[in-house]
């Protein structure tokens, strides 16, 4: 039988992050022990920087020559949206075919050879180098001093394994200490702290399914300020054999120096567990320090080489639980996925047209009625079980959950909130960076803007002030700028957008308040929207005057040129 195959794929550039590429499925009829890498969508995108696919399937910026591209999706056409930055290509670091039983690709992207041969022979690995810190931001405080982690970004698919992987992980760290000894080289320690880092982003990119390095990984403060280098290398295999991750690095130049970076001292390592074609996915970190961190251990689970380090404050950002819904299908669901556009018409019944495609939409269906009294009426996973639930704010004061099933329809209503709900002005997403759950941004009259805790379906009132000053109508909970992060569109009187940025905690970033928009008067709904261009693109719908809903993109991190959604939309409003 062939070996089991190990997809890596990692960052384009040293200095942001990666482009997302999801593995492509098993052809049919293919041993499960290989599998090639495919681009299945014209778009995709995380973190600050995207790719994006041409009519002939071609990428941009910067791709390596071993991954292999399908053609866009059917209907496809390309948004007026401006051109990506452009990048440097990176070295194909492709290990050789000996240490994976597969072969490097020597063909030419996008082409019609390169496109059949990922089918009809034998399937390819694809690889880009392991994304190394800039020696020079090392040194500096500015960027290595950061007050809020680099978090995963939103996810989709999620399908974790809740099976322990403290065997796989004292593999990992083992292999790599008998390969640098091998080498004369000392071995590295293991820090907590380091591999909570690692382990976050593992379960990131294995829920999501998109191969990536995070973004800066070492200004995170989990990072604990290292000054003689850092890295980090990513793989995937079809099974669970951990040592064979190693083995992989070791057959690739590029992860093969990490491995032996005379510099590093510390490492993390994050494993995850999937039920789909990849079922192990590994991240390690590496770091040099000329003093090891307090909590440095001699390996994972050893005795310490420092002081414990002190856990952090709480916070209101604080996950209650770890919670991984099922990977659900949710084609008879009332709301189909984050696409879907939501409305209540003048009748008061809740309508939903399904994401048919590329910015196309499926004829209005109505998924409820009897809200007519609702101020505004928020589309969320409120509950994390897979299922897209409604949140609704009435005139009357209180806020309401209807939650949503799997096979169709909404369980019975949940008061969430007593009184007084009425005079805020709400967002609802994923603000925090460490907790999965979705929470409520408010606004009242004074301009101060409160965090609420998610309590599930318990009562809301835990709340704490995230900033003063804020005066809008209108707000909208979206990643803005593509850095991972939820950021807040507030829609003022005038018609002027401004940007409060947030980096994952329970505050906003403290800098000036751009203006990212003007003449905005006739808005009267913002609905964040994901998947409405590709895999993992992110935009608004606008409700605006004259019978129109229109699009935004915002896969460049920034508003491009708007496109109308097919109405009629007289005497509906826009659920956020």
């Amino acid at each position: 039988m062939a070996p089991s195959f190990i997809g890596v794929l990692c960052a384009l550039a040293l200095v942001s992050s990666s482009d997302a590429v999801p593995p492509g499925p098993l052809p049919f009829g293919q041993a499960s022990g290989t599998a090639s890498i495919t681009l299945q969508t014209p778009l995709v995108r995380s973190g600050g920087t995207s790719t994006q696919a041409d009519p002939a399937g071609r990428l941009t910026p910067a791709v390596d020559p071993d991954i292999r591209v399908a053609s866009p999706l059917t209907g496809a056409s390309p948004a007026p949206e401006p051109a990506p930055p452009t990048a440097t290509p990176a070295p194909d670091l492709a290990p050789p075919s000996s240490g994976t039983g597969v072969a490097p690709s020597t063909e030419t992207l996008g082409s019609p050879e390169a496109t059949a041969a990922s089918t009809e022979s034998t399937p390819q690995t694809a690889s880009i180098p392991p994304l190394w810190a800039p020696d020079q931001e090392l040194g500096s405080p500015s960027t290595t001093q950061l007050a809020a982690p680099q978090p995963a970004p939103a996810l989709s698919a999620e399908a974790l394994v809740p099976d322990s992987n403290a065997s796989a992980i004292l593999t990992v760290f083992t292999k790599i200490n008998e390969y640098r000894v091998a080498n004369g080289l000392n071995k590295v320690k293991y820090h907590p702290t380091v591999a909570g880092m690692s382990q976050e982003w593992s379960d990131s990119i294995a829920t999501r399914e998109v191969i990536e390095h995070r973004a800066s990984f070492w200004t995170d403060p989990r990072a604990l300020n290292p000054n003689n280098g850092a890295g980090e290398v990513i793989a995937i295999r079809t099974d669970r054999d951990a040592a064979q991750l190693v083995e992989w690095w070791k057959g690739s130049p590029g992860h093969n120096a990490m491995l032996l970076d005379p510099r590093f001292n510390v490492m993390g390592a994050g494993i995850s567990y999937t039920n789909s074609t990849y079922q192990i996915w590994g991240v390690v970190n590496f770091f040099g320090y000329t003093t090891l961190p307090a909590g440095t251990l001699d390996s994972p689970g050893g005795a310490g080489s420092g002081g414990a380090l002190p856990p952090p404050p709480p916070s209101l950002c604080d996950a209650p639980v770890k919670h991984m819904p099922p990977t659900l299908n949710l084609a008879a669901a009332a709301i189909t996925g984050p696409a879907d556009l939501v409305s209540v018409d003048s009748a008061g019944q809740l309508l939903n047209r399904a994401s048919t495609g590329p910015r196309t939409y499926a004829a209005p269906k109505v998924i409820g009625s009897g809200f007519g009294g609702a101020k505004e009426v928020f589309v969320t996973d409120w509950d994390r079980d897979g299922a897209y639930d409604v949140l609704t704010q009435w005139t009357g004061g209180n806020l309401t959950l209807h939650r949503g099933i799997a096979s169709g329809g909404f369980q019975a209503p949940i008061t969430l909130g007593t009184g007084g709900w009425n005079t805020l002005t709400l967002a609802v997403g994923g603000w925090c960076a460490n907790n999965r759950m979705p929470q409520i941004l408010a606004l009242d009259s004074a301009g101060n803007l409160f965090l609420y805790a998610n309590k599930g379906t318990g009562d809301i009132a835990d709340r704490v002030a995230i900033a003063t000053g804020v005066y809008a109508s209108r707000l909208s909970m979206v990643d803005y700028d593509a850095d991972g992060f939820q950021d807040v569109l507030a829609l003022k009187a005038d018609g002027t957008v401004q940007l409060y940025r947030g980096w994952g905690t329970t505050a906003v970033r403290a800098e000036a308040r751009p203006t990212v928009a003007t003449g905005w008067t006739d808005v009267t709904g913002i609905r964040p929207l994901r998947n409405v261009t590709g895999l993992n693109s992110t935009g608004i719908a606008l409700r605006r005057a004259n019978d129109t809903v229109q699009y935004w993109d915002l896969t460049w991190g920034s508003l491009a040129s708007p496109s109308n959604i097919a109405g009629p939309w007289t005497g509906q409003r826009l659920a956020q």
